[in-house]
């Protein structure tokens, strides 16, 4: 911690420069000759834009992943997938148990601020533990792809797909090695069905794992992770019912038996939670539709997992505060707790600063990307970039390929603030003051609202 305070680095500075070298290094291998098919250089800012797609767990590409990229290109890819997924403070976590050196405090708060814990102890056993554990869920998700990817694809290239697409659906990446995601599989409930649990495990978050996974013993689940298990389930039961509604008839769905509609419709309710899978083609979707996907990727996954997005804890304490305030309570409660006013604040700031992003981008991007004529689109075909973008979900309606380098710098820039979060960008810009606390309060005065 004294070498941090000596070069005064901040932790959310070190997450944030930890994150932005992963990318650099990335990116530099993705523009060499050897990365590419052709075995030509790739532009670099092609390169950046999809080194950080790959760190920030998002999936949007400028160039297809399937095609332009050779087995080198794949492999960096599927590495900085993995990093991103799983922070970038698992390499010296796994430096200190190689050379089984004693972790320092500075370390253990480094950990704490890149697992969005508030705990005072147990950083490292915990994120040895998110790591065995993720290594364990990609693997049986590996282990279930190749039973159907072996036989469809031989041995070596359905081995290689189990793990690619394992590794990119646990940590809600989305990249695909098959040009079209998964549209190819829209009658395949097997594939579909092992591609959502793996999204659902990444975008769960650690700590939730942790709860449900130890509560036989302790018999208690955080107030964290009773929010989180609540809301997604919420969402998951209202996205499905909601695209039943909206895409029931839709030219989208249009093929396929009850069974196969069904499972795409449940596809389309976890994808948006920050995966970037698609079985369907979004431009064809239906307005409403559209408008569901744009909310369920503007929420995201949990705090603390590979999902980014708004978060549903965040989103679940500003339900919880609203309903707080129609039943006249004064402080917010839910299950037998009070929820800190702080944590409220955090997540209203978030809120505002989120929604500002989108529509700072969305105007940007308006003016310099040009909407197709076709299908009636409009705004929406923007907005829903700037999104999926932003929650680090991946899905597009086709703008990412044609977008402009102004474009393509912003929605580079959205990435990246999803994945490390706003907060922490923030924080790592603006550091006086950071650690004051203020001393006096000036006198109260009402101000009419509403």
């Amino acid at each position: 911690m004294s070498k941090i305070k000596e070069k005064n680095i901040t932790a959310p500075q070190l997450i944030t420069y930890g994150f932005a070298t992963i990318i650099l290094v990335g990116a530099t291998l993705l523009s060499l000759p050897i990365s590419s098919q052709t075995g030509e250089a790739t532009n670099f800012l092609d390169a950046l834009f999809t080194a950080t797609s790959a760190t920030c767990v998002t999936g949007l590409t400028t160039l297809t992943t399937a095609t332009h990229w050779s087995t080198f290109g794949h492999l960096v890819i599927l590495t900085m997938i993995e990093l991103g997924a799983l922070g970038f403070m698992s390499l010296p976590v796994l430096f200190y148990l190689v050379t089984r050196k004693k972790v320092g405090l500075g370390m253990r708060i480094l950990l704490q601020q890149s697992l969005n814990s508030d705990r005072r102890t147990g950083e490292v056993s915990l994120m040895i533990y998110i790591l065995k554990n993720a290594l364990l869920i990609q693997l049986a998700g590996f282990l279930l792809l190749a039973i159907d990817f072996i036989p469809r694809f031989g041995w070596k290239k359905g081995t290689w797909f189990s793990l690619f697409h394992a590794v990119s659906a646990f940590g809600n990446a989305g990249f695909d090695l098959f040009g079209d995601s998964l549209v190819g599989f829209q009658q395949n409930p097997w594939v579909l069905s092992i591609i959502s649990g793996l999204i659902i495990s990444g975008g769960l978050g650690f700590l939730v794992w942790s709860d449900v996974l130890s509560y036989k013993s302790v018999r208690r689940i955080s107030l964290h992770s009773k929010i989180a298990l609540i809301v997604t389930a919420t969402l998951l039961i209202f996205g499905t019912l909601g695209f039943m509604l909206t895409e029931g008839n839709a030219a989208s769905l249009a093929e396929g038996n009850v069974i196969h509609r069904f499972f795409n419709t449940i596809f389309m309710s976890v994808t948006p939670r920050t995966a970037g899978f698609f079985s369907v083609d979004y431009a064809s979707m239906t307005h409403a539709g559209l408008l569901l996907t744009i909310i369920l990727m503007f929420i995201g996954g949990t705090s603390g997992s590979t999902a980014g997005g708004f978060k549903t804890t965040t989103f679940g304490i500003l339900i919880i505060k609203l309903v707080c305030i129609f039943k006249g309570k004064e402080h917010t409660e839910f299950r037998g707790r009070t929820i800190k006013e702080s944590t409220v604040s955090r997540a209203l700031v978030l809120f505002f600063l989120l929604l500002t992003i989108v529509i700072v981008s969305t105007m940007i991007l308006s003016i310099t990307e040009v909407v197709p004529d076709v299908n009636e689109l409009g705004l929406e075909y923007i907005v829903f970039e700037v999104v999926s973008a932003l929650g680090t979900v991946g899905l597009t309606m086709g703008l990412t390929p044609q977008l402009t380098e102004v474009g393509k710098i912003i929605i580079l820039l959205l990435m990246f603030i999803g994945r490390v979060g706003i907060m922490t960008v923030v924080f790592s810009l603006v550091t006086r003051g950071l650690n004051k606390k203020q001393t006096f309060k000036y006198p109260e005065e009402s101000v009419i609202i509403g």
